[in-house]
């Protein structure tokens, strides 16, 4: 199974290289890959295109951010495409962020239970109910306390799902067309609020070198991702 997975990754891992680098311009340094059950996590490092950097450098983060959605929504489909021919999974959900100012980026997808892959996750993991209780909270402050939530550990990487978090406001924003500026401030308002909290750390015991959100609107779905000092 070592050695499956491994070749798995590793192709993976060039696909992405290779996607990036077409679509951008410029590829990133590192994709490491984190497969398990119904997931598959890409933690992309060093990720930044000499135009990005300019823009970033003229505080127009918000304009890297509206290409670099625009692009991804041609190559979602493309990337579920090799995942499936590499590893079997059916991807339904494809979830995506950017660190920017770290010059990272998290890609997620997760498939449907009839497609996972025997590959274990960690469902037990330390601090996990702390963990939880802390998202909870800041879900509470950034829109409403979950109505479910599930997490896991996958390579060192912690994923949090979050199901039913939408308030009424945003959702009437969504019907009326308003996906990626309600994305933006999401974004903005919750990765702040991750970003600021100063106890993950003391909860897993290990040092957060990086933490992504992305929301599936029409699901009313979030998942979080956490890399933890470990995942390097």
């Amino acid at each position: 199974m070592g050695t499956e997975i491994n070749k798995q990754t590793t192709e993976l891992s060039s696909y992405i290289s290779k996607i990036l680098r077409e679509n951008f311009g410029k590829g990133p340094e590192m994709v490491h890959v984190s497969l398990g059950k119904t997931f598959i996590v890409f933690y992309i490092r060093n990720f930044l295109s000499p135009t990005e950097k300019v823009l970033m450098n003229q505080k127009q983060d918000e304009s890297v951010q509206q290409t670099r959605d625009l692009v991804m929504q041609t190559l979602i489909p493309e990337i579920n495409a090799y995942i499936k021919i590499v590893t079997g999974m059916e991807i339904r959900e494809f979830y995506y962020d950017w660190s920017l100012h770290n010059k990272s980026a998290m890609f997620t997808g997760i498939c449907t239970d009839s497609t996972s892959i025997d590959y274990p996750i960690n469902e037990e993991f330390t601090g996990k109910s702390e963990l939880i209780d802390e998202i909870i909270n800041l879900s509470s402050e950034s829109e409403k306390k979950p109505e479910e939530i599930y997490a896991c550990q996958l390579n060192r990487l912690v994923v949090v799902i979050r199901n039913g978090i939408l308030v009424r406001i945003e959702k009437q924003l969504i019907r009326q067309g308003m996906r990626e500026q309600l994305k933006l401030a999401k974004r903005t308002l919750e990765k702040g609020l991750l970003h600021n909290n100063n106890h993950f750390e003391g909860i897993l015991n290990t040092r957060v070198i990086d933490i992504f959100v992305d929301w599936d609107f029409d699901l009313d779905k979030s998942v979080i991702v956490l890399i933890t000092n470990h995942s390097q």
